[in-house]
């Protein structure tokens, strides 16, 4: 490994940052967008590390990809700079409001993906 990382892909980038802040222990994190160069596998192990290691901390995740957010406690849905839903994913789909939208809009994205593969 070269000085900076050079020799580094993404995707390992991405895991030591995740690493070094979680080693922090602070009592607030944010994660934006923190496995969006993992491999499907890779961002499955890396989330399930992370969930257990941010037990008891308050941490703020931005993300687009539903499997990010479906088991946090709140999600929070911003649209022009307004929080306009707030609750559990299972309660924001019920709701039938803009989540369900983004929602039904990435499983139809991911089902296309599929067909043409």
């Amino acid at each position: 490994m070269w000085e900076n990382g050079v020799l580094l892909s993404g995707g390992q980038k991405q895991r030591i940052a995740i690493a070094r802040a979680l080693l922090m222990n602070p009592r607030v994190l944010l994660l934006d967008e923190a496995t969006s160069a993992l491999d499907a596998e890779s961002k499955y192990l890396v989330q399930d590390a992370m969930d257990s290691l941010m037990k008891g901390m308050t941490v703020l995740v931005i993300a687009h990809r539903l499997s990010t957010v479906k088991s946090a406690d709140t999600v929070v849905v911003i649209s022009d700079g307004q929080i306009v839903e707030s609750r559990t994913h299972d309660s924001l789909l019920s709701k039938n409001g803009i989540y369900t939208a983004l929602v039904r809009r990435q499983l139809q994205g991911s089902k296309t993906e599929e067909e043409e593969k």
